[in-house]
């Protein structure tokens, strides 16, 4: 049976989910998740991407990016996954896919589904019960579209401009955003979108 045509819409960014292999653990180390981000960092600037959001969990990553040209989305995860696969096999001395195969991807097309798909993101390490806020887990956009740490990987979306044009009050209704938990509806509706390859 043929795969999905993967939906590329024009004008929205994409809630992208890489998994690894056999969901095992494909960062091991503080290096790993360095090292990924720096590709990721590379082939965003290669591809005129934005990156609005990503969390990077020990098995898998999320990511929200926008880019010029649709079309070279699956080119730049491409490369950053290519790139990644390479270097963690020589690091590790083996061979085989670190990466499940097809990422998961879903346009997202409201201000609504944008700023919750934020949140779904970055509170993946507190779902997982890994850390109890989303501050304290180092490997996500959190601090930095809170207004906690610079991070230079970030890009931020005119939706998420849009909660204010001060900064500091910005920083602050974003912080908000986090004071109430995302419905299991929305959850749900998150979920179902990103395996069906479809918007919300």
């Amino acid at each position: 049976m043929p795969r999905r045509a993967r939906l590329l819409l024009p004008g929205y960014p994409l809630h992208i989910i890489q998994r690894s292999h056999n969901r095992q653990p494909c960062f091991l180390q503080r290096s790993d998740f360095s090292r990924y981000l720096e590709w990721l960092d590379e082939y965003c600037r290669t591809y005129d991407a934005a990156i609005h959001a990503y969390v990077l969990m020990t098995n898998h990553v999320h990511l929200l990016a926008s880019i010029a040209d649709v079309a070279m989305f699956p080119v730049l995860m491409k490369s950053v996954a290519q790139n990644y696969a390479q270097y963690l096999n020589r690091r590790c001395g083996r061979s085989g896919s670190v990466w499940q195969g097809r990422y998961y991807s879903s346009p997202v097309t409201n201000d609504r589904y944008f700023l919750t798909c934020q949140r779904y993101i970055e509170l993946n390490p507190v779902r997982a019960h890994m850390v109890g806020t989303p501050s304290r887990y180092r490997w996500s956009s959190f601090s930095g579209n809170a207004g906690l740490l610079a991070d230079d990987l970030l890009s931020p979306h005119a939706t998420y401009l849009g909660l204010s044009a001060n900064e500091p009050k910005r920083y602050e209704a974003y912080r908000g955003l986090f004071a109430d938990a995302i419905s299991p509806g929305d959850l749900h509706l998150i979920r179902r979108a990103i395996t069906g390859n479809r918007p919300l």
